[in-house]
């Protein structure tokens, strides 16, 4: 008697679905990973980080000016046109692209 994976159809579709149960797992976890960097975060208090960059402290960090967002900052490392992205500055969580902090520097 022929046991299941020893034809080759079987066993292809076998390995299909192991090889994309591991990419969804791979995803979900570096989804988990990434989590967002909380304004209450003490790094990010320090830096005067706002995930809504029209909410940063113009007082204490007078060198904010409109317009300065995590997105088009030299430091973002998302695409254009993400919502979230990685920052060298929090290493292993994202900041928002609306964000801010005092360590901004133009995307040149």
């Amino acid at each position: 008697m022929m046991n299941s994976f020893t034809t080759p159809t079987n066993r292809r579709v076998f390995m299909l679905q192991t090889v994309a149960a591991a990419g969804v797992a791979a995803l979900a976890t570096s989804a988990q990973a990434q989590a967002m960097v909380a304004d209450a975060d003490p790094q990010a208090a320090a830096l005067g980080y706002k995930s809504d960059a029209t909410k940063a402290d113009k007082a204490k960090f007078p060198k904010y000016a409109v317009g300065q967002v995590c997105g088009n900052c030299a430091l973002f490392q998302g695409k254009a046109g993400d919502a979230a992205g990685a920052c060298p500055l929090f290493a292993g969580k994202q900041v928002s692209a609306k964000g801010w902090c005092s360590a901004y520097a133009k995307k040149g």
